[in-house]
């Protein structure tokens, strides 16, 4: 009989600690638009919806100021291996454009020469007036345009289902391990409480 009542106990405890981890990981999500409590004028709204706005200026600005900023974005998208595929294309462009103005009359022979020189031209000259232009780009960029503000404008136009959607599927894996450790903890102080009753 003793057992069956710890048993009991433990049972509850265990029920009360899943359903409560439930509830508490739903409560991080929901209810997305605020609920008032008529009797004790207490509004009630999921975390993430109450704090979107500081969450999201929050993630821009570690982004911005820990992971990535814009010179290195635009660094990253000027490379030297990508320099040279736009000094190529550039070559390539600018040769057409004289092939189709030079006048015909103008001998294959000069037309050749003016190719080749303006060819090292741009091999000497290009890669220069390419990084000139990235460095007027770079603080024309972190001047007028800051990472974290777009990040969180981002964040703050994505729907809030949607996140949720997100979040529930990638720690789907985690938050199954808290509800059930919520039953284990409800399980253990169960039966603390029946052998204490019981004992008491």
């Amino acid at each position: 009989m003793i057992v069956i009542k710890i048993l009991m106990l433990a049972i509850i405890g265990a029920l009360i600690g899943w359903f409560t981890n439930i509830i508490a990981i739903k409560l991080i999500f929901r209810p997305i638009e605020p609920i008032v409590i008529p009797i004790l004028n207490l509004k009630v709204q999921g975390l993430i919806p109450k704090r979107r706005e500081e969450i999201a200026k929050s993630i821009g600005e570690v982004i911005e100021e820990e992971l990535i900023s814009i010179e290195e974005i635009i660094d990253k998208v000027i490379e030297k291996e990508n320099l040279s595929d736009i000094v190529f294309v550039i070559k390539r462009k600018i040769n057409e454009v004289l092939k189709d103005r030079l006048p015909a009359i103008i001998p294959t022979t000069f037309k050749n020469i003016i190719y080749s020189y303006v060819d090292d031209l741009v091999d000497k000259e290009g890669e220069k007036i390419l990084k000139d232009l990235a460095e007027k780009m770079v603080h024309k960029a972190t001047t007028k345009v800051r990472l974290s503000n777009l990040v969180e404008e981002k964040i703050n136009s994505f729907e809030l289902e949607r996140i949720e959607k997100i979040v529930l599927s990638v720690a789907k894996k985690e938050l199954k391990h808290i509800e059930v450790l919520g039953g284990i903890l409800g399980f253990l102080i169960g039966t603390i409480q029946g052998i204490l009753v019981i004992l008491f």
